[in-house]
């Protein structure tokens, strides 16, 4: 894929726009001895990224203003919709492709996804953040709760399970639309650094001004999966997999939730729940990741165990450890837990576990953990 364009709209219809004519040249060169963003990934030299120039208007109609990203499968950039817009009614914490267009090309074509702008990703949110290195409560509430209304949405209307849920792929919207205007304005007056590659340009990143100020939106669904398919790949960030797809069996929504429910302790605690670092020193492996939460939940049911491909690498018929490693010592949630105390510790680890459980089954679905006393705080 060439690029993903995301594109500022307008929810009234508005008259056509002439391009933006960006003349400045008063831009840094970067020496040829250093690799600049996609340039430094191996299919960069076969032609599988889109030489993208700023000032280009694709499809007779989307001009290209700025670099916000990269990524290993394309780049992303804003885009200004030459032609009035009208409103898009979809779902709203779910991000949806406007309109998609094919870029001709020797060599293969370019296939292009028009979005709307979103702002940086709960990450950039708190990398930027100088006071704070995790959520508060209310925020992650907040959070959470769009999150789940996204989730519901895939799992019960759509059969859709997204495999990959973490702080990178769920973005802000922009509620101040100035926000646009400056970055447009700010590439004019301060063109981005860029460097020539044989006869192409590689544009450093351009990042969107503090602060977001909108709803949290789940994106990058390039790993999902049908919900009612046979999946029993690999899937999941490594410390957000669930136990499931570890041990190859058959998986579907649950995997979501599990997910979900790492990734809220992370942003609440300020730290990972699980490492899955392997004791000698091989990175991540499944082996510890499993050790660690048999630490934590306990071991796993044994009619849960056996229905794994994988199961007999780690766990004996009767599902004891027998892997080649110890298990760390117990600890609980409780001792964990450093930031609440009294009912909202109590009502927020029951609702940790609700998404934290070994089989599927007997997880809580998006619909039922939107009725949970914690998210909705409902303390007393």
């Amino acid at each position: 894929m060439a690029a993903i364009l995301r594109w500022a709209r307008k929810y009234a219809r508005r008259a056509p726009s002439p391009p933006i004519r960006f003349q400045n040249t008063n831009y840094e060169v970067v020496g040829a001895a250093q690799k600049l963003e996609e340039e430094a990934f191996e299919d960069y030299a076969t032609g599988k990224y889109y030489p993208v120039v700023i000032g280009d208007v694709f499809a007779s109609r989307y001009q290209v203003v700025g670099k916000l990203g990269f990524g290993v499968s394309s780049t992303v950039w804003l885009a200004r919709d030459l032609e009035g817009s009208s409103s898009h009614i979809g779902k709203r914490f779910v991000r949806t492709a406007l309109n998609s267009f094919t870029i001709p090309r020797p060599g293969g074509d370019h296939r292009c996804l028009v979005h709307t702008p979103l702002w940086g990703s709960l990450r950039d949110m708190l990398a930027r953040n100088p006071y704070r290195d995790r959520f508060t409560e209310e925020l992650l509430r907040a959070t959470l709760y769009r999150l789940f209304e996204a989730l519901d949405y895939l799992h019960t209307d759509r059969k859709v399970v997204h495999t990959d849920i973490s702080a990178t792929n769920v973005l802000l919207e922009i509620d101040d639309r100035t926000v646009l205007s400056n970055f447009v304005d700010q590439e004019l007056a301060h063109p981005s650094p860029r460097k020539q590659v044989e006869g192409t340009v590689v544009y450093a990143t351009r990042l969107f001004g503090w602060p977001p100020g909108g709803e949290p939106v789940l994106c990058d669904f390039g790993s999902a999966e049908r919900g009612d398919a046979e999946n029993t790949r690999n899937a999941g960030p490594d410390v957000y997999r669930a136990p499931e797809v570890m041990l190859k069996m058959r998986w579907s929504y649950s995997i979501d939730i599990w997910n979900v429910g790492v990734l809220s302790w992370d942003l609440f605690e300020g730290r990972t729940l699980f490492s899955g670092q392997d004791p000698d020193g091989k990175g991540y492996s499944t082996r510890a990741h499993l050790a660690e939460i048999i630490a934590l939940l306990g071991p796993p049911p044994t009619d849960f165990v056996k229905r794994g491909e994988r199961s007999p690498e780690f766990f004996n018929d009767d599902g004891s450890w027998r892997a080649d490693m110890p298990i760390p010592a117990p600890i609980s949630l409780e001792q964990l837990e450093e930031n609440l105390e009294g009912r909202r510790k109590e009502l927020f680890l029951k609702f940790i576990r609700s998404m934290l459980q070994w089989a599927p089954e007997h997880r809580k679905t998006a619909k039922e953990l939107l009725d949970d006393p914690w998210l909705n705080d409902k303390i007393d």
